[in-house]
This record gives structure tokens, sequence and C-alpha cells, in this order.
């Protein structure tokens, strides 16, 4: 098989997700579709104040679907910039998850044993931090955090988890038959961990980052709320509800709606991750 690749190595296809995992699918993919064309589905600039003597704290309705707020904004419009924003942040912070923790995780599953002990000693000591703790303390630390800053300290405290189940797919594959061959043959181990071992550990991962998603998803509106995350008048789904919380049962329309979107999009990344992972992982797998 090329690249080393066992013929029993699950592949993913659409024909083996579960049914309720293909819904999970749709509701991503339409969040997505939603952030990316968010100029041209809202009706109105997100910060855009329309008439802040009439139209302010107005409930939904066929012309402001998600209702207005303090300031006559459109809630509806800043739920969908504040999608692109969210996913955004979710997106490139997992990517970076994924990229250190595969990395590291791959290097002390196949390098040396000291290697490998000082690695997972220095993640062991990092997991014994509690992330909420380590992202607000990081956070309140710098008190103008751009966007983009708050995307790498999101992504530099998630790998920790990630490395760990790398590193045990890397041991249980160095030593198969087709890695064994090509040390014989004198292959460079970084090509073999390249070519050979990181092909049968990335459908591990994409279900690890799937389940990773959701969980930052709900840590940057968590940030967001307690006013650490994105700054106003830049809409996430996370101030999005914060502008509501002084009033919850006068202006509900300003925390239920974000709040859903919220929750659906970070339950249907959990259910496509734990679908992935059913399928993965043999144990799982019910003959």
């Amino acid at each position: 098989m090329p690249h080393g690749i066992d013929r029993d190595t699950p592949t993913l296809s659409w024909r083996i997700i579960p049914p309720e995992a293909r819904w999970a699918a749709m509701v991503l993919s339409l969040m997505v579709l939603v952030a990316l064309c968010a100029p041209w589905i809202a009706p109105y600039p997100p910060s855009a104040q329309l008439d802040i003597r009439h139209l302010s704290e107005h409930g939904p309705s066929w012309s402001h679907l998600f209702g207005t707020d303090s300031y006559s904004r459109d809630v509806f419009s800043r739920a969908v910039y504040g999608a692109r924003v969210s996913l955004s942040v979710a997106g490139v912070a997992t990517f970076i998850m994924m990229t250190i923790g595969t990395a590291v995780g791959a290097v002390a599953g196949y390098s040396r044993a000291w290697i490998d002990a000082v690695l997972m000693r220095m993640v062991d000591a990092f997991m014994a931090i509690p992330r909420v703790l380590l992202l607000i303390v990081i956070v309140a630390l710098w008190p103008e955090l751009p966007v983009w800053a708050l995307i790498v300290v999101i992504g530099l405290t998630g790998w920790f988890n990630l490395s760990r189940i790398v590193r045990g797919q890397v041991l249980a594959l160095r030593t198969e038959e087709y890695v064994v061959a090509a040390e014989s043959l004198g292959a460079r181990r970084l090509r073999i961990l390249w070519r050979h071992i990181l092909p049968n550990v990335w459908p591990t991962i994409l279900a690890a980052a799937s389940l990773e998603l959701g969980a930052v998803i709900v840590i940057e509106a968590g940030l967001s709320y307690l006013g650490l995350g994105v700054r106003p008048p830049a809409a996430s789904w996370g101030n999005l509800i914060y502008d509501g919380a002084g009033a919850v049962q006068r202006l509900w329309w300003l925390s239920v709606f974000p709040g859903v979107l919220i929750a659906l999009t970070a339950v249907s990344a959990s259910v496509i991750g734990d679908a992935l992972r059913e399928r993965i992982d043999p144990r799982t797998v019910v003959s």
C-alpha cells in the first residue's frame, strides 16, 4: 500500500457518518456559509444605529428578525457578523492546536525515550493548570487584546490533550511492519513519520479537532461575555449575550438568539467529533 497506509485503516466518507452526525454537518456547514456570506445576508451593517429614538429595544419582528438592542442596532445583522468572528476565532485556534499538538505528540512518540519523557512531563505540567483559569489570567494581563492575539492565546493553551492522543497512536504504529521495513531500508526518521505514520493518525486528529472546535466556540463566547475576548463594537456571539445579560426578562432576545446559535454550533461540532471517533476507534465499534 502506498505511504505505508494499512488496508484496515478506517477511511472517512459521508456514508460512514451516522444520520445524526450528517444533520450536524449540515448545521455546521450552514453556519460557516452564513459567516462567509455575512455582507450579503445581513440587512444592515453590524454597528449601524438605525434610529436610536424609535427603534431602540424593539422585539423580534418581520423587519428585525432578532429584534434590536439599546442602541437600535439590528441584532440579526450583528449575529450574522458575529458568526464570522466567532467561527474564525474557533477555526484558526483549533488549527493552531492541531498543528502544535500533532507535532509534539508525533515527535514524542517516535523519538528516543528521554525526549519523550521531557515532552510528556512538560505536557503534564501544563495540563495541571485549568485552561479557563490560565486564559483568564493571560487575557486579563493584556487589557486591549486584539482578535489575532486572542486566537493565538486560545490555540497555545489547548493542544496538550491532543499531543497525548497523537503520541499514543504513534507509539502503536511505530512497530508496524511497513514502518520497520522503511527503517531497514534506511529511510530518514522524519520521512517515515511524515509519509508512513501520520497518514494513519490524521483521522484520529480530525475527530479530536472536531470535538475541540465546539469547546473553543464556547470558550471564546465565555471570554467575550466576561469582557475579555472580542471587544465591542465588534460583534461576536459572546458579547451579544453580554449585551442582554442585565435585562434578560425584558430584553430576552438579545441573549436567547446568540445563545441558540452558540449551542447549535458547539453541539454540531461535538456530534461530528463523537461520530468520527466511534468510526475510527475499533474499541467503540460494535460488530
